[in-house]
């Protein structure tokens, strides 16, 4: 029985077809936000939420008066609301909290676009408040490069699950920076952060999650390329909060901030 390369053309074209189809739809489903990340979208009698033009706003109903807010970008490919309850636990201790969505969710060159940028500054224009900038993964490259761009907004940056700066030196940046990875992240292995390290302040602090991996910095599926994790993902949101919280609590209020200033009643 012969075998023509008709038939072998063929074969292999099926079989790409397939391979194509699968990978599209496992990326699909695994970039997808899971059903803890949805409930996190509703507001209580802590939080309310809102959504417009691309940025979920996650407001405290008691907020800490001259408590930094945060920018928060999320991971390429990724469901934006797959931050969402990581969002709505840092506006449940007090503070402001927006996520911002990447154009094409950061695909051909949505994380570069010069709009995002422009249009994250706009959040920022708020004089009653110092910006906590973060992001995950290729959301932690367009908080690196809006820090470099507007470092007079940036009070202090959060990497999360990112080997970046990689395009841009912060090495001079007068803010400060923590990285926070996991240590069965592939993705963003600590040696990949390690070779953009010459880019971050000398005192950028670093903090490992024991068994975090990638996708876990999120609610949402198991990545491509990713391992799996150690730890849980409550415990992996956790160490994640906490790292922002800190940041947060760091940055000391604008001496313009209006929420530091008081107006004295004269004594009787």
């Amino acid at each position: 029985m012969s075998i023509t390369w008709a038939k072998v053309r063929k074969v292999w074209a099926i079989t790409g077809t397939i391979v194509l189809v699968a990978t599209v739809g496992w990326a699909l489903l695994a970039f997808r936000a899971n059903d803890t990340a949805r409930d996190a979208l509703h507001g209580d009698e802590r939080v309310s939420v809102e959504a417009a033009d691309g940025v979920w706003h996650f407001e405290p109903a008691v907020a800490t008066p001259g408590a930094a807010s945060l920018l928060f970008f999320p991971g390429g490919m990724v469901d934006p609301v797959a931050y969402a309850p990581l969002l709505r636990d840092v506006a449940a201790h007090g503070h402001r909290a927006m996520l911002v969505a990447l154009p094409r969710r950061g695909a051909f060159g949505g994380a570069e676009d010069p709009a995002l940028l422009a249009h994250a500054r706009a959040l920022t224009t708020d004089a009653g408040s110092r910006w906590v900038v973060a992001g995950h993964s290729k959301g932690g490259k367009v908080a690196a490069l809006f820090a470099h761009a507007h470092p007079e907004h940036t009070a202090a940056l959060v990497l999360i699950g990112t080997s970046h700066p990689r395009d841009v030196d912060l090495s001079d940046a007068a803010f400060p920076v923590v990285q926070v990875l996991g240590d069965r992240d592939p993705i963003a292995s600590i040696e990949r952060a390690n070779r953009n390290r010459r880019n971050l302040p000398a005192d950028a602090s670093r903090i490992v999650v024991e068994g975090g991996n990638h996708s876990r910095f999120g609610e949402y599926g198991f990545q491509p390329g990713d391992r799996f994790a150690a730890v849980s993902r409550e415990r992996q949101r956790e160490a994640t909060l906490s790292a922002l919280l800190s940041a947060l609590a760091s940055v000391q209020p604008a001496s313009n901030d209006p929420a530091m200033h008081t107006t004295m009643e004269p004594s009787p």
